[in-house]
Formats: C-alpha cells, sequence, structure tokens
C-alpha cells in the first residue's frame, strides 16, 4: 500500500491548500447534488462545516453510508431473540442501542439477556473461549471495510461454541439502486471501501454517466474529491478518480478480497430504508454451517418474529430515518430531531451512530 509522504503539500500546509480548493470550487461552480456514501465523510463535512464553505449551487447530500444505520428492524430483533432466549449475543457498542420494533438489545441486557459489546470479532472469540459451556453469538456488521476481520477469524477457526448472525453489506449495488430514484449529479465514494475493493466495483457508476471521485476522510480530502467532480462535470466527463492514492489502489486488497471469497457467498440482504437489495449482502458458505446462526438457531425465533412483522406493519412511524438515508431528505427535517430522537433517547439508528447523520448534524449543527 502507498505510504503518506513527507513532502505531500497537502500534509506540509493543509490550511493553506484547503483555501486554494475553496477558491478553486467557488470560481464558477458548477450546479450540483453531490452524494456521498460514508458514515465518516458525513462526520467530517458536519464538523468541519464544509457544507457552509462550498458555493449555494453545491449541494452535498448523505447516503446509505453508516452500516449501523442500515441495518433492518429483523437483525437486531433476532439478536435480540436469541439472547431472550439463553444464547449470549456479543456484537459492537453501537448496535446495542439501535432500537429494533420494539425494543433495543441495551434493553434486552437491562432484563437479564446476556448482552455484550466488543471492539471485534476477537474479543468475540475470546468470550467463546472463556465460556465453553455458553453458546455465543457475534452479530456482524459492516461493509466491505470490516467484513475481512470478520473472514480472517473464521479462516482462523472457531470454537465449536461460536456462531455467527451475518447482517455484512455490500456498498455498490445499494448505490446502483439508489441512483435509480434520486436526483444526483456525482459521487464521492467512500475511501475505506475503496482500500479493500479497489475502484472497479464503482464502474458502473461510470458507464451510466456519473463521475466518481474516491476521497479520504480529512476535511481536504473531502474539499478535493469536490474540486475534481466540479472539473468533471464541467468538462462533461463521466469517469472514476482516485483522490486517496495514499491509502487506495485501483486493485484494492487482493489478499482480503479472496479471504471474502473463501469464506461468503453473495446474497440479497434487506437494508434498513431501501429494503431488499439483490446481491448486496454475505452469507456463510456451506462449509461454515456448523456456525451460522441463521440457520442452526432458526427454530427459536422465527415464530416471535413473525409476530414483531405484524408490529411493525401496524405501528406509527414518526422517525424518517430511512428517508434521510436515502438522501430525500435532512435530518432537520425530521418532526422528532433534537426533540424526542438525541443521542442519549434515541429513536432511530441514524443518532444512535457516530457515523449516522442525525447524530453528526446533532452534534455539529447546533443553531
Amino acid at each position: 500500500m502507498d505510504t503518506i509522504s513527507k513532502t505531500d503539500p497537502i500534509l506540509e500546509n493543509p490550511v493553506e491548500i484547503q483555501k486554494k480548493l475553496i477558491e478553486t470550487i467557488s470560481k464558477e461552480p458548477k450546479a450540483a447534488r453531490i452524494m456521498h456514501i460514508c458514515g465518516t465523510h458525513e462526520r467530517t463535512i458536519s464538523k468541519f462545516g464544509i457544507r457552509s464553505l462550498l458555493p449555494p449551487e453545491i449541494e452535498v447530500l448523505s447516503g446509505p453510508g453508516c452500516p449501523v444505520c442500515v441495518t433492518p428492524d429483523n437483525d437486531i430483533d433476532t439478536a435480540i431473540i436469541l439472547a431472550k432466549k439463553g444464547l449470549t449475543v456479543v456484537t459492537f457498542g453501537d448496535m446495542l442501542r439501535v432500537p429494533g420494533t420494539e425494543e433495543s438489545l441495551f434493553d434486552a441486557r437491562a432484563e437479564g439477556a446476556d448482552v455484550r459489546m466488543v471492539y471485534s470479532i476477537d474479543d468475540a472469540v475470546k468470550i467463546a473461549n472463556e465460556n465453553p459451556e455458553k453458546k455465543i453469538v457475534f452479530l456482524a456488521i459492516g461493509f466491505e471495510t470490516t467484513i475481512p476481520t470478520t473472514a480472517a477469524a473464521i479462516l482462523r477457526g472457531l470454537p465449536s461454541n461460536f456462531y455467527i448472525f451475518t447482517s455484512l453489506k455490500l456498498t455498490p449495488p445499494a448505490i446502483d439502486l439508489l441512483i435509480q430514484d434520486i436526483n444526483v449529479d456525482a459521487f464521492i465514494a467512500p475511501g475505506h471501501v475503496a482500500v479493500i475493493t479497489g475502484t472497479a466495483p464503482f464502474s458502473s457508476f461510470e458507464k451510466m454517466g456519473y463521475p466518481v471521485v474516491v476521497a479520504g476522510f480529512e476535511s481536504y480530502d473531502i474539499l478535493l474529491a469536490v474540486a475534481m467532480l466540479q472539473k468533471q462535470l464541467k468538462e462533461g466527463a463521466a469517469k472514476i478518480e482516485n483522490a486517496y492514492p495514499r491509502a487506495v489502489k485501483a486493485e484494492g486488497n487482493k489478499i482480503a478480497l479472496k479471504m471474502m471469497d473463501d469464506v461468503f457467498d453473495v446474497s440479497d440482504s434487506d437494508w434498513r430504508g431501501l429494503g431488499t437489495i439483490p446481491n448486496s449482502g454475505f452469507v456463510l458458505k456451506e462449509k461454515y454451517k456448523d456456525h451460522n446462526a441463521a440457520i442452526l438457531f432458526y427454530d427459536l425465533y422465527k415464530d416471535e418474529l413473525t409476530r414483531l412483522e405484524e408490529v411493525r406493519k401496524k405501528k406509527k412511524k414518526n422517525c424518517i430515518c430511512a428517508t434521510i438515508l436515502t438522501g430525500k431528505a435532512t435530518p432537520e427535517k425530521c418532526p422528532m430531531f433534537k426533540k424526542a430522537c438525541t443521542p442519549s433517547t434515541p429513536v432511530g439508528p441514524c443518532m444512535v451512530s457516530d457515523e449516522g447523520m442525525c447524530h453528526s448534524w446533532y452534534k455539529y449543527n447546533r443553531d
């Protein structure tokens, strides 16, 4: 992987470079709706007030780039049910507070269920090794960025009492679906995803006539991506450009991609706000069926999931997280934003994760 050069002009004088980028963008700006697909990008944009630095002709939208936010109710409900049935459910911290249909994993833990937070799948495996009498279920979420870590742990070998419930997502298929229903002119592609996948998965956008720039996560990275997209739009171009060469190679990380291919099969997957998207998720291959919680424990949760589906159909939804995830609304349009819904009392997943748009806007847009 490319290393960061000590003579990189951006690193030597980032403030001056940012000023020049803003000047470039502001000089005869091309009106455009630009969508990013990354919760970390949104956090940077909100934290540094990048939208306020851009000309009013340029609108930056937030897409479904937060893995916590796109995890569907069904998967959260399943984890809660398994925990209440006596299994030990472990997952990342943000997931504990995401509301399911009736409650969250955090609520289930308060009621006595064995729910634990971990920082990685390796932490979860350690819990299984230390508690051989328990059945440990790891709720695995994430995009291409974190999926290789799950694959690596599986390839190393898992304890017999360790099971995985996968809610893993692939980014490009979701965007392929999204662009059929929204008015967008260009895309900022997520740098951390591209570190693994390379730039090839975004080629469909190019074929459909959308300029795409892969960007890093500093404020100057975002501004550079916007400037490059502006140049493409003015020239009538539609191609993939890499504005994050210090981390992203065109071919991606071949070792990580092979591990993913060895462990998982591509499957249809449910996305909160988008529904079922073909070939947008991962499930464990048949050879790992002894660790597949979705299959092994199906009889434990299927009836309760059916009941909860009926509850959801009758439930009045004031939360517009699904609309926000598709770039059709911003948080201040939600009647509960900063009122009933806050980081300490989240109603929807967009307020839970620090990569969620509602959380970022609550934290940084204080007007």
